[in-house]
């Protein structure tokens, strides 16, 4: 079907499905359903249309049943295409007559007049959205009472933050990129900003790297030679952060894709660390490390700001599976540390399953992070760090992390 817009909703549609039907990864879903799409453009506009539509859902299912005589069944395609005709709307300003000419005919053979009068009369009535999206109910009561305030961070998709190869360039690399600085060592840059182009891209001062991911190696503090294990290291940030620290480091991690991919980003930075290729739970080393580095698996749900589909695909078997992975993951990090050394464990979770309990279990001596140590943000009584998109809202917000450090 030629008509312009078209191809990118089908296949936003196909992304939806793969999330909501299949509980695939937006990233994972996004091989497949964006191949048939020729251009850039086509393909960032598909991802944006089904990642407004996650981020937006509950409330733009409120919007289509207010308009609806009878509830559309949760899977119906109808239902879908408008979740996108909506998010394309109110989300991405599209004008109301060309949501109509590329959203009806992906209803082709099915109810496209039902679809374009819920449409027509949520127009008409100017519907809206909230300041802030409505979290699924089940999201919300595992959030308890941090849930308002972390969907207040949820509205907007997050900025762009890089990590510096030296932090003593702060001042000057926030200047020539334009940016602002949170942390030394850290720049912030609006969204959509396209990395290759960058200055200081191609000589490496730089990577790409959310602000809240980079707080874990900040507290392994200055290498000075000592050796480093970083644990399940792709995509590399927290290795190239330790690298350029005066750290040695071992990066060890499943994915020999990923970790070629994080070989290019030690060569753009010339930084070194030597990679393995392996499973953290069967992986045997005689070496002991001064540090450990476990940033791991987990169900991801502190990264909703950027992947809204982990609001719909998380719940309490995910997260009991990967809560028993990360423990038996801490008790293999702590066998790896040298007499005194130091023991950091973070996931980019928001649920207590993976962060707080998992900590409370460690049987080492801990090494509670003072507040001195990363300005700005106050570590729990226990000396934890606890962070959640509704921290730093007006400059962005920040990704959802825990983490806690201990010593042998």
């Amino acid at each position: 079907m030629d008509i312009p817009g078209f191809p990118a909703r089908k296949s936003a549609l196909r992304l939806l499905d793969a999330v909501l039907r299949r509980g695939e990864t937006l990233d994972v879903a996004a091989h497949g359903a964006l191949q048939a799409l020729r251009g850039a453009a086509d393909k960032a506009l598909a991802r944006a249309l089904a990642a407004e539509a996650l981020r937006w859902l509950t409330d733009l299912d409120a919007l289509i049943d207010s308009a609806t005589r009878q509830p559309l069944p949760e899977d119906a395609k109808a239902r879908a295409v408008l979740q996108l005709m909506l998010a394309g709307w109110l989300r991405l300003d599209t004008p109301p007559h060309a949501v109509i000419a590329t959203g009806l005919p992906l209803l082709s053979g099915g109810p496209r007049r039902l679809a374009h009068g819920v449409f027509s009369t949520l127009v008409k009535q100017g519907a809206s959205l909230p300041a802030a999206p409505t979290l699924p109910p089940e999201v919300s009561a595992r959030w308890g009472g941090r849930a308002a305030a972390i969907a207040a961070g949820l509205a907007l998709p997050p900025p762009l933050d890089l990590t510096l190869r030296d932090p003593a360039g702060t001042a000057e690399w926030a200047e020539r990129l334009g940016g602002v600085s949170l942390l030394p060592g850290h720049v912030r840059l609006p969204r959509g900003t396209a990395v290759e182009n960058l200055d200081g891209y191609d000589e490496g001062a730089w990577w790409v790297q959310d602000l809240a991911a980079s707080l874990p190696a900040r507290l392994l503090g200055e290498g000075q030679g000592r050796r480093a294990l970083d644990l399940c290291a792709a995509p590399g940030g927290k290795t190239l952060q330790l690298a350029a620290r005066g750290w040695q480091v071992t990066a060890l991690d499943m994915s020999a894709k990923r970790l070629e991919r994080m070989g290019q980003n030690l060569k753009r930075t010339s930084l070194s660390a030597k990679t393995v290729v392996a499973d953290a739970l069967a992986w045997e080393s005689e070496e002991r490390f001064d540090a450990v580095l476990l940033d791991a698996p987990c169900t991801a749900t502190g990264t909703c700001r950027r992947h809204p589909d982990v609001l719909h695909r998380i719940g309490p078997r995910q997260i009991a599976e990967m809560a028993e992975l990360q423990a038996a993951m801490l008790e293999r990090a702590a066998r790896l540390l040298a007499p005194g050394g130091r023991l950091v464990y973070a996931v980019c979770s928001l649920e207590r399953e993976e962060g707080e309990d998992q900590a409370a279990r460690v049987a080492l001596p801990p090494d509670p992070v003072g507040a001195e140590e990363i300005p700005g943000f106050a570590p729990t009584p226990e000396g934890w760090l606890r962070t959640d998109p509704a921290m730093l809202a007006e400059a962005g917000g920040i990704d959802g992390f825990f983490i806690a450090r201990w010593r042998s």
